[in-house]
């Protein structure tokens, strides 16, 4: 005897199967060596130029409302903006846990900020 399933319960079982296919991929995006150099808050702050990529080693030390940050490392700090599509999927990022930020200064004439791109979670 055939029994078909209710169209339903085949929409439910496709996405279900969908997601997890979609849970279970790796992150994409080039994973590889970078040209842009890594540099410090201070390093930025006192010779930086306007929508200069940079990388920053530290860690995320206050969300400070909507999509500002405060990103801290030994030598200084910068308010980092970060949207949320920006953090790395599933994964929730303390103040303690050392990130590495990708993205470009921003210099204007009564602020300065780093816009970030990508974050990566350090061991």
């Amino acid at each position: 005897m055939h029994t078909a399933l209710p169209a339903f319960a085949l929409a439910a079982l496709l996405a279900t199967g969908t997601a997890a296919f979609a849970q279970a991929q790796p992150p994409s995006g080039y994973t590889g060596p970078s040209s842009v150099p890594l540099t410090t808050v201070q390093q930025l702050l006192a010779a930086g130029r306007d929508d200069q990529p940079a990388r920053l080693q530290g860690r995320l030390v206050s969300h400070d409302g909507g999509d500002r940050y405060t990103f801290a490392d030994d030598t200084g700090r910068i308010t980092a903006e970060i949207d949320a599509k920006d953090f790395p999927p599933g994964q929730a990022i303390g103040a303690e846990q050392r990130v590495e930020l990708h993205g470009e200064f921003e210099k204007g004439r009564r602020t300065t900020k780093f816009e970030v791109d990508r974050i990566v979670v350090l061991p």
